[in-house]
């Protein structure tokens, strides 16, 4: 396989990226001055040594030469610590926080339970928000929120959410709402405009 053919290929593994697309971008970089397609080069290869996942929420987010291993939100002592919201990926959190209604912390679950799939996610962090909610009752939290996309797969995540939180001792002093119907049916989170989110947020059930 040439260097372009597995560059392409490279691009068709992103997701929602087909091999038109894919193509179109390997063949934009052949376009770009060397400087350019040496810094993307550069940016590619050092991201993961300065970008890392929060020890909390598990959104990524840049250290900017720090050795925080918790983020600017999750340590943001202003925030409502009542509130716990549980998102899909980080994109939706960018989104919520675009809509200023939230003010809460996060989780992020790192995808979906596909209703037409018999097999779970195994990138999905079920322990990891056991954990979390464990800890945090033990301070004040109250409510867990499922900010899911309203469609199947987001529904039958928030069951399988709702199933993880059932097996926490004290969870049932919790309350569990939904992102309200501001969102229509079939909508993604991450594509919301924010007067929607806020009416989604404010108008939970």
């Amino acid at each position: 396989m040439n260097p372009l053919d597995k560059l392409t290929g490279y691009f068709e593994h992103f997701p929602g990226i087909g091999a038109r697309q894919a193509k179109r971008f390997a063949f934009h970089i052949l376009t770009m001055q060397k400087e350019e397609s040496e810094e993307l080069a550069s940016l590619i290869s050092g991201i993961q040594d300065n970008v890392i996942e929060c020890a909390s929420c598990r959104r990524f987010f840049s250290k900017n030469g720090g050795s925080a291993d918790v983020c600017d939100i999750c340590m943001d002592g202003s925030r409502d610590r009542s509130k716990l919201l549980v998102v899909e990926r980080d994109t939706d959190i960018r989104s919520i926080e675009r809509s200023g209604v939230y003010e809460g912390l996060y989780f992020v679950l790192g995808g979906t339970v596909p209703l037409l799939e018999s097999r779970e996610n195994n990138k999905l962090r079920g322990g990891g928000l056991k954990r979390v909610v464990e800890a945090r009752l033990a301070e004040n939290l109250s409510e867990v929120i499922l900010g899911f996309s309203v469609n199947p797969d987001g529904e039958n995540t928030g069951r399988f959410v709702e199933s993880v939180l059932k097996e926490i001792t004290g969870a049932d002093k919790l309350k569990i709402s939904h992102l309200g119907r501001g969102l229509s049916t079939g909508s993604e989170l991450e594509y919301a405009d924010p007067e929607t989110l806020k009416n989604a947020l404010q108008n939970r059930y």
